[in-house]
């Protein structure tokens, strides 16, 4: 008789896909800014995709909740870049292993001006926490407390609109990353 592993337990043996948008206006990039207790750190917009959704329109759904941004509206929505997180994390359930599937679009300074400037980002128990929709350069992006940690590879690109050659970024892992 074979056992199978109790993977409710287990750190990592599930697997979830967040979808994610570097949404730019000009050299300008949103981040939601998240002020914690204890630490700040920037997040770019998106969420986890939910059982059975199609990508596209998890990202959709996700940028509409978020920015009250119609992607529709949008120029681009190329993926960018993918990071494979396996970080372990504070509290009580085991970490999963997500996926960021981080795309890229572009927007006018005219529907920038509609954009939402609060986003509330619900948490398990149902309270919410604020995040701030804050318009940074992207080239100083490098030294934000920024997850999934793109700012290097964001700061470094030439242009916003630069092609991307390879979309996997280094893995994300408790040798080189701390939980904020």
């Amino acid at each position: 008789m074979t056992s199978t592993p109790d993977t409710a337990t287990a750190p990592f043996s599930r697997i979830k896909i967040r979808t994610a948008a570097l949404v730019f206006c000009g050299d300008d990039v949103a981040l939601i800014r998240r002020d914690r207790a204890d630490s700040t750190h920037y997040t770019p917009p998106g969420g986890n995709v939910e059982h059975g959704e199609d990508l596209g329109h998890a990202l959709a759904r996700e940028l509409s909740e978020e920015l009250d941004l119609d992607i529709a509206l949008a120029e681009g929505g190329d993926l960018m870049w993918v990071v494979d997180q396996r970080v372990s994390r504070p509290g009580p359930t085991p970490p999963p292993r997500k996926l960021h599937l981080i795309y890229r679009l572009h927007i006018t300074p005219e529907l920038r001006a509609t954009l939402a400037e609060v986003e509330q980002d619900e948490l398990p128990d149902g309270s919410h926490e604020t995040g701030v929709v804050e318009w940074i350069d992207y080239r100083k992006t490098a030294e934000l407390p920024l997850f999934p940690p793109i700012g290097p590879a964001l700061a470094a690109l030439p242009d916003p609109r630069a092609t991307v050659t390879d979309a996997a970024l280094p893995a994300v892992t408790d040798a080189n990353y701390t939980w904020v």
